[in-house]
């Protein structure tokens, strides 16, 4: 029997700067690095599918075959009037800050392809993060997260990445309710303590864990950039594993989308929470000293 995760969001044109400069284009996005980095740590007897909205341009076709070219199944929603959206990386020592053209991707149609969650049973998983819910069009965010509801009733595991984008939102106020509202439907949540401190004023890492914990979510692990994680799932005793220190980061993009593959992927093939944070953090520590968010460390 083959297991799926059905990772939803939105995929886009990457330009990444290039040393000897220039850019070079890709295909990128939160939820759609970690599949591609799920396919890589997931052994064959697990799917790996994507859910995002598509064109009928050539870009959209390229980016479709892109997605089918890493072995991840493309759930697609195509908007004929749409196309993809397309981020521009900038760096400085390490630290990188982007340029979104988003406005006119299909992307934002997604929550109105659903079947792809409806089909999902028992022993599969689905992962979303924040800015899945941002970028979709307000009137869907609460059918999306009904459907993820109605799967988790089914015996679907739902992991999310709250993934706090405040510039996505209309409102600080805004953002926490849905977050919170996503987190609410969720078994995982991956917090980012340094985000979820600013946007919410957590005092400290166990006040984020005890935060979703209190909305219902089974495994909370708060990362912390280079600091130590604090995780804990269920009723056991909470953990913290210190990861391994990257002295000269290349780029961290897609630093936080990596250790969640790595330690789903983990997770999902039983491992203890230590050890599958552990793998999380040395997926991260690999990809972060490379440039672009897809990095083949293998």
């Amino acid at each position: 029997m083959t297991n799926k995760i059905l990772a939803i969001g939105e995929c886009m044109v990457e330009m990444a700067p290039q040393a000897q400069g220039g850019y070079a284009m890709g295909f990128a996005g939160d939820t759609f690095n970690t599949a591609w980095y799920l396919r890589k740590n997931l052994p064959a007897d697990w799917e790996v599918a994507y859910l995002t909205g598509v064109g009928t341009d050539a870009m959209s076709e390229q980016m479709t075959n892109f997605i089918s070219g890493a072995g991840i199944t493309p759930e697609l929603l195509t908007v004929p009037d749409r196309t993809v959206g397309l981020y521009m990386i900038s760096l400085k020592d390490g630290e990188r800050s982007f340029s979104y053209w988003r406005s006119v991707a299909a992307a934002r149609k997604l929550a109105q392809h659903r079947a792809p969650i409806d089909a999902l049973g028992k022993g599969d998983v689905a992962y979303f993060s924040g800015i899945t819910v941002a970028i979709i069009e307000p009137e869907d965010r609460q059918a999306l997260l009904d459907a993820l509801s109605a799967a988790r009733a089914r015996g679907v595991t739902v992991a999310f990445d709250p993934n706090l984008r405040p510039r996505l939102w209309a409102s600080t106020d805004e953002m926490r309710d849905w977050i919170m509202k996503a987190a609410a439907v969720s078994d995982i949540a991956l917090p980012s303590f340094e985000d979820e401190a600013t946007v919410f004023g957590d005092a400290d890492k166990a006040a984020t864990l005890v935060r979703y914990q209190n909305v219902g979510v089974t495994c909370v692990v708060v990362k912390d950039g280079p600091d130590d994680v604090l995780a804990q799932n269920g009723s056991a005793a909470a953990v913290t594993v210190s990861p391994e220190l990257n002295p000269a980061p290349v780029d961290t993009t897609a630093a936080g989308d990596s250790f969640n593959a790595a330690f789903l992927a983990g997770h999902l093939r039983g491992e203890d929470l230590s050890l599958a944070i552990t793998a999380g953090c040395a997926l991260s520590h690999k990809v972060v000293s490379h440039k672009g968010a897809l990095v083949d460390v293998t």
